[in-house]
């Protein structure tokens, strides 16, 4: 009676098992919001400092307390407000971005049952290729960027991928080959002790 269910729980967890490579897509998602808050705040923070040289020009032709509180005032809520709206702005394209591109790249791996780097460089072009199809103009204007961000990303993507999968199979060398009988060292040897100590 337990073998069946033994065989059934055994490819169940072989059929959720990822690839070695692939990336969790909601981890990438996340980084890639919090990328794209970070830079969009910090690029809109560098580009206000001309526009608070110029306050700091007014207040110092201002001889009124009332009118220089005022003018710093607006100055500071004008700011937050640019810092803010670029952090939004940025983190939702950055996160959407790797969000299509990791879920591309995971689809495909799992479509064609191999990850290489040929899903990076497929997932990069239709994502870059997208992406240039939804920024503003002409349609002359939107097949150009098309085509542009089509071999862009192949070529940006294809040595990166490359180089991703060179790193994960130096990673996985010595996974592959540990064997039963290896001395296992730090926590992993530590729990071995202790179960045998309570298995006495």
């Amino acid at each position: 009676m337990e073998t069946p269910e033994k065989t059934e729980e055994e490819t169940v967890a072989s059929s959720s098992q990822k690839m070695a490579g692939t990336v969790n897509w909601g981890t990438a998602t996340v980084i890639g919001v919090f990328a794209g808050l970070f830079y969009g705040g910090s690029k809109e923070a560098a580009a206000s400092v001309s526009k608070d040289a110029e306050v700091m020009l007014k207040l110092g032709s201002t001889p009124d307390k009332r009118e220089q509180y005022r003018l710093m005032r607006d100055a500071m809520e004008k700011r937050f407000i640019r810092v803010t709206r670029g952090s939004i702005v940025g983190g939702i394209c950055l996160g959407m971005f790797t969000a299509a591109f990791y879920g591309l790249q995971n689809l495909l791996a799992e479509k064609r049952g191999v990850h290489d780097v040929y899903n990076v460089v497929g997932a990069g072009s239709a994502t870059a290729a997208t992406f240039g199809l939804i920024m503003p103009g002409s349609l002359q204007w939107r097949a150009r960027n098309v085509m542009l961000g089509s071999a862009l990303g192949a070529a940006v993507c294809f040595p990166l991928g490359w180089l991703h999968l060179k790193l994960v199979e130096k990673a996985n060398e010595g996974t592959g080959a540990a064997d039963g009988n290896e001395m296992k060292g730090g926590v992993g040897a530590a729990i071995e002790r202790l179960e045998g100590h309570l298995n006495k």
